[in-house]
C-alpha cells in the first residue's frame, strides 16, 4: 500500500480505518460525540489553535524530548544499536500529556468546564489532572481499585493536582471497568462536560484525535534520529495497550522502509489466558463503541485480562492498529512480564533510566531485536518513566540483586 496519502483517505469521514472503527453509541452519547467531532475538525487546521499548542509544549511540556543512545546496553547485547525516544521526559513522566493537552485545549474551545476521564497505570489521569489544572477546569478521574492499590504514588499525584478521583468498584476493578464508569458519567453531563479517552481507542473521533496529537513523537524521533546518525533506524518498536503512544511513534514512518513492531503484554503467558495480547490472540469485535480486535469469551464478551502493567491491561486495542495489522505495515509482537521486569533492571542498571512497566515491554522487545541482529538499529519509544512501578517492583521483585549484570 502507498501511504503517501494515507492520512488524507484514514480515518472515513465516519472514522472507520477498513472495518475498524466507527462510533456505536446511545443517541445521548452521539449527540455528545459529534459535537466533540466538529469541534476538532474546525480547530485542528486552525494557525491559532495548532500555535498555541505549540507554545504550550514548548513552555510547558518541555517538548521536544531527545531521543538518547543507549551505548553501555547496546555493547552489552552485541553490535547492534538501541535508541530511546525519551518520552519519560516529557512533564508529568509519560507520553500521555502529549493528548491531554490537546484535549484540554478543545474543551476550553468548546465552552466545556469538567473534564472525565479513565485511567489504568494513571499516568493518563495524573496528565490529565495537570491539564486541568492549568486551563481552569474541573476533573473527575475513574479508576479501578485493583489500579489505585497498584499505583497509590498516581492517585496521590491526581488528588494534589485537585481531581477528583472515583474508585471503581465492579467487575475485574481495572481498566475495562473504569472506561464504562467514565462513560456513564459523561452520558449523564455531557452538556458541561467533555470526555478525554486516555488511548488512541474508543469511538470516532478520539482515535484519530489522539493519533493526531501523539504525532509528535514519531514527528520528532524521525528527525532527531537522523541528525545523530545521517539515517533511518532500521526498526522502531512501542508498547500497545490502546495504543497511543506507539500511534504516535508510528505514524511518521509508515512511508519509510522502517520495521515497526507494536508490543502487546503477554502477561503470565499465552497459554494462561493471563494476558492482554488482542492483536494476536483476539479477533474482530466490538468494544466501547468502536469495532477493532476484542478478546473475548465464547459468549462474545470481554473476556478477563492481565498485565503486570497496568496500562496495557485492556481487552481491546485501538481501531488503526488492527487496520495497521491487517495491510501488514506494522509487526505485532509480544512480551512477557518476565521479559518486562528483566528489561525493566536492565535499563535501569545499564543507562541510569527507571522505565514505566507498560515502557519496559517495548524496551524488552528491542533488547530481543538487538539480540537477533548483528548489526542495525532499532528505537524504541520510553513512553513513561518508572517512578509510580517501583515500589510494586521492589515488593514483588526486590531490587534486581539476584541478576547478573
Amino acid at each position: 500500500m502507498d501511504f503517501s496519502r494515507y492520512f488524507r483517505d484514514y480515518p472515513t469521514p465516519d472514522g472507520h480505518f477498513g472495518p475498524y472503527g466507527g462510533a456505536h453509541l446511545t443517541t445521548e452519547l452521539k449527540e455528545a460525540f459529534e459535537e466533540i467531532n466538529a469541534a476538532y475538525q474546525s480547530i485542528c487546521q486552525s494557525a491559532y489553535f495548532i500555535n498555541e499548542l505549540r507554545r504550550i509544549r514548548r513552555e510547558f511540556q518541555g517538548r521536544p524530548t531527545p531521543v538518547y543512545h543507549c551505548d553501555r546496553l547496546s555493547r552489552k547485547i552485541g553490535n547492534c544499536q538501541i535508541y530511546l525516544k525519551r518520552e519519560d521526559l516529557n512533564h508529568t513522566g509519560a507520553h500521555k500529556l502529549n493528548h491531554c493537552m490537546g484535549e484540554g485545549l478543545l474543551a476550553k474551545y468548546m465552552g466545556k468546564k469538567r473534564i472525565i476521564a479513565e485511567t489504568g497505570a494513571g499516568q493518563h489521569g495524573v496528565a490529565l489532572a495537570t491539564a486541568a489544572a492549568y486551563f481552569g477546569l474541573e476533573c473527575e478521574i475513574h479508576m479501578g481499585e485493583v489500579d489505585i492499590a497498584k499505583q497509590a504514588p498516581n492517585v496521590t499525584r491526581m488528588k494534589i493536582l485537585g481531581a477528583k478521583v472515583i474508585p471503581v468498584t465492579f467487575g475485574q476493578r481495572t481498566l475495562k471497568e473504569a472506561v464504562d464508569s467514565a462513560f456513564e458519567s459523561y452520558a449523564k453531563n455531557y452538556k458541561d462536560s467533555i470526555y478525554c479517552i486516555g488511548t488512541a481507542a474508543g469511538p470516532h473521533p478520539f482515535p484519530l484525535m489522539v493519533r493526531d496529537f501523539q504525532f509528535c513523537i514519531g514527528e520528532e524521533s524521525r528527525q532527531q534520529f537522523f541528525d545523530m546518525t545521517g539515517h533511518l533506524p532500521d526498526a522502531v518498536c512501542a508498547c500497545v495497550g490502546g495504543g497511543s503512544n506507539a500511534a504516535g511513534s508510528f505514524a511518521a514512518y509508515l512511508n519509510d522502509p522502517v520495521d515497526l513492531y507494536g508490543v502487546e503484554p503477554l502477561g503470565k503467558g499465552a497459554n494462561t489466558g493471563d494476558h492482554a495480547a488482542s492483536i494476536n490472540y483476539g479477533k474482530p469485535g466490538t468494544l466501547h463503541g468502536f469495532d477493532s480486535y476484542v478478546l473475548a469469551d465464547e459468549n462474545g464478551e470481554a473476556a478477563p485480562v492481565y498485565s503486570i502493567a497496568s496500562g496495557l491491561d485492556y481487552q481491546a486495542v485501538g481501531p488503526e492498529h488492527a487496520f495497521w495489522h491487517d495491510l501488514g505495515r506494522v509487526n505485532y509482537v509480544t512480551a512477557s512480564d518476565k521479559e518486562a521486569v528483566d528489561a525493566f533492571f536492565m535499563l535501569s542498571r545499564y543507562e541510569g533510566i527507571i522505565p514505566a512497566l507498560e515502557s519496559s515491554h517495548a524496551i524488552a522487545y528491542a533488547i530481543r531485536w538487538a539480540k537477533e541482529h548483528p548489526y542495525g538499529s532499532i528505537l524504541a519509544t520510553c513512553s513513561g518513566r518508572g517512578d509510580k512501578d517501583v515500589d510494586y517492583v521492589v515488593e514483588h521483585y526486590g531490587y534486581g540483586d539476584d541478576r547478573e549484570y
